[in-house]
């Protein structure tokens, strides 16, 4: 009979790459681990690894049953979160951490009725990169996130789309390429790029690299510091260049058939531990459509 902890044993291995990794992460004997996952084979009447070489590879069976086992995990975590919030238990202090990408104007009227309903919840703001929020999540330094979206979304993670946020190629006026009409992206190429990354150097996924000489900052107020200060080209949120082109020190870069902007979506985040807690079912009510155009 198929136990969750064979399952735990099966993807942890295959996410670790070892036995005694999968067995330090799950906080478990080397053994036990190895005998969960000899307790799977003999359940699905199959070899799920390949154990010749030194390290444990999956086979075509055991390729089979992963995204099976993976789907049954997470669910198995949604209904342990969902029991844990059955007594509604709403924190006495929440930590809500934003994208500074975000126009934070937009949300105050949602958190002052948020405060309205919760006055005895303590509130918390904190800003970060979308990517590093993600990891606040994860440790549960911060409960709620509003993040631009990323292709990939943990899948302990419950999100909702707010709407979008408009995005432009930006220069200083004395920039080189400030004078200039691209004719299409590999204009961008020949001159530095400015980018946003997480402290733990990871890039967002619509932040493409572009130019080969790249200089990184973790905000996008850094960003257009650095913008402003010619060096290089960089991709800004509206709002936050908007100051900057009203007096005349910033450039919008356009193409000679269009425009290089785009809109980039937002999401509102929670673990799903809290997800269900009715505070966090009132802010993501009071949230939505807050960004739509």
């Amino acid at each position: 009979m198929l136990s969750i902890e064979q399952l735990q044993a099966f993807a942890t291995t295959v996410e670790t790459g070892s036995f005694s990794a999968a067995a330090r992460r799950l906080n478990k004997a080397q053994s036990v681990v190895s005998q969960h996952i000899i307790n799977l084979e003999i359940d699905c009447n199959a070899t799920l690894f390949e154990r010749s070489g030194r390290y444990p590879l999956l086979t075509e069976a055991g390729k089979s049953l992963l995204p099976q086992a993976q789907a049954l995990l997470n669910q198995h975590q949604r209904l342990q979160n969902t029991a844990l919030a059955l007594t509604d238990d709403t924190p006495s202090e929440i930590t809500i951490a934003l994208d500074e990408g975000i126009p934070f104007k937009k949300i105050t009227t949602a958190i002052d009725q948020l405060q309205r309903e919760y006055p005895y919840v303590t509130l918390e703001f904190l800003s970060a990169s979308s990517l590093d929020i993600i990891d606040m999540l994860k440790t549960e330094q911060a409960l709620a996130g509003i993040i631009f979206s990323e292709l990939a979304m943990p899948s302990y993670l419950d999100f909702e789309c707010l709407g979008t946020v408009k995005f432009d190629v930006y220069v200083a006026k004395n920039h080189s390429l400030a004078k200039l009409k691209c004719k299409n992206i590999d204009g961008l190429r020949l001159h530095r790029q400015l980018l946003i990354r997480s402290r733990n150097t990871q890039t967002s996924s619509f932040q493409l690299k572009i130019s080969p000489d790249i200089w990184y900052a973790d905000n996008y107020f850094l960003l257009l510091e650095l913008t402003l200060k010619g060096h290089g080209w960089c991709l800004l949120p509206n709002h936050v260049a908007d100051e900057s082109i009203e007096r005349g020190e910033l450039v919008k870069l356009t193409l000679e058939h269009g425009d290089m902007g785009w809109h980039a979506n937002v999401d509102v985040l929670q673990h799903q531990r809290y997800s269900n807690l009715a505070i966090f079912r009132t802010l993501r009510n009071l949230l939505r459509n807050r960004l739509k155009p």
